[in-house]
């Protein structure tokens, strides 16, 4: 299974700001013609697999369901979704129970997303690859990308592409 992780992050490592704020990502324009290698991840994966958090901020924008590949939603604490999402399943599962149970399925490429989630992949030794996009904004305080990680943990950098618009994306692979 490869399970790789894709966030937008800003210059002080935050995920999102204060009360799970995402506003700052729209700030600036995409850069023109290119999806960031977002189309071609989606195009590429099984699954998505994310936390309740990531997921409730996901529910609440104001636009359809965006995802038309399964997303597995982790949690421990939600015990259902709301109604008309297809596609869509939750999990109580740990994570390397999740990547067996799914590899059962015959899937072999998930996309990870959510702090909490992202964290608890890496904790596991699941996490393959990480690509993050780093918004030049500095946001103080929100929700970092990485929490209650036990050691140091290290990645080979693959690739990094500044776009027009200021921001930069970092490719790397989990060292192993």
């Amino acid at each position: 299974m490869i399970c790789t992780a894709y966030l937008g992050m800003s210059l002080d490592g935050f995920i999102a700001g204060p009360n799970n704020d995402l506003a700052w990502l729209d700030v600036l324009a995409p850069p023109a013609d290119n999806d960031m290698g977002f189309g071609a991840l989606m195009d590429s994966i099984d699954a998505l697999v994310m936390g309740r958090n990531t997921f409730e901020v996901v529910t609440s924008f104001d636009i359809e369901w965006p995802y038309a590949k399964p997303v597995i939603v982790m949690s421990k604490s939600l015990i259902e979704l709301p109604d008309g999402l297809t596609n869509v399943e939750l999990t109580a599962l740990d994570p390397i129970e999740l990547v067996a149970a799914l590899e059962s399925k015959g899937m072999s490429k998930l996309y990870i997303d959510g702090g909490a989630v992202v964290s608890s992949f890496l904790r596991a030794g699941l996490l393959d690859e990480l690509i993050t996009t780093v918004i030049p904004v500095a946001l103080g305080a929100g929700s970092s990308l990485f929490s209650d990680l036990a050691e140091p943990q290290w990645f080979d950098h693959v690739s990094s592409e500044v776009f027009d618009n200021g921001m930069v994306q970092n490719t790397y692979r989990t060292k192993t």
